[in-house]
């Protein structure tokens, strides 16, 4: 019952099997990424599941050996506390387990980059800023995701007309940002919300090409932080 028929040698098999599964899971969940443990740093979220694992088994199957289940518990705990010993001494070890923050939004446009990095889907980003109280792109300077996988966000003291996240279009069809008029001063990336003036766009938005942040092809009106997107694609098509 404590110590089973096994050779004592499976107890350093035992100790190896930890380690390596432990590194190995260690590799997996950062790759990834940081949202995937939002309440959790990477160690505790996996220190959690080892854990489960090891005391489940002795709990509920009769012929793993309580010897067997307190080295396996005993081991997951010491490389728990010698990886916390490293993170803590060395910041290479640090940016390795833990990650560290990553930009996702630079001056009222989304970093495309970074999203595809931290495996974060755009409608995931826009609707994290919209939980964050963000109704137009243009209100917000930076955005980060930190390694915990949360937002921080920091607005704009004076926001200008970018690209509208909210309503949702999945909600309010009337919502939708409005293609970009004949006679628009500005134009808008439907996709990451880089803004480019009449002077920098000098053709009509059928022939504006691709977005050279993000590579999508369609442009929208910016809309004014407070504005309601409805009047503005009222009044783009009253334009037109």
């Amino acid at each position: 019952m404590v110590l089973g028929d096994d050779p004592p040698l499976y107890y350093l098999e035992i100790v190896a099997r930890c380690a390596v599964i432990y590194v190995w899971t260690i590799v997996l969940l950062r790759w990834i990424g940081g949202r995937s443990v939002t309440q959790l740093s990477l160690v505790e979220f996996l220190l959690v599941i080892a854990l489960g694992s090891a005391v489940g088994d002795a709990l509920f199957y009769p012929d793993v050996p309580l010897a067997q289940a307190m080295l396996v518990i005993l081991v997951v705990v010491l490389i728990n506390k010698a990886i916390d010993g490293a993170i803590l001494r060395w910041d290479l070890v640090k940016r390795i387990v833990d990650g560290g923050p990553v930009e996702m939004v630079r001056d009222g446009r989304i970093v495309v980059r970074s999203i595809n990095h931290r495996t974060m889907g755009h409608a995931e980003l826009v609707s994290a800023l919209r939980s964050a109280g963000v109704r137009n792109l243009g209100e917000v300077d930076r955005v980060y995701m930190e390694a915990n996988g949360r937002l921080s966000v920091f607005r704009r003291d004076t926001p200008r007309a970018g690209l509208a996240i909210e309503p949702p279009p999945e909600v309010d069809v009337a919502g939708r940002p409005a293609p970009v008029a004949a006679g628009a001063s500005a134009a808008c990336c439907g996709n990451c919300g880089l803004v480019v003036s009449r002077g920098d766009a000098t053709r009509a938005e059928a022939r504006l090409g691709p977005c050279p942040e993000c590579g999508q092809d369609r442009w929208v009106t910016p809309v004014a932080p407070g504005d309601d997107p409805a009047l503005a694609a009222q009044a783009a098509a009253t334009k037109r």
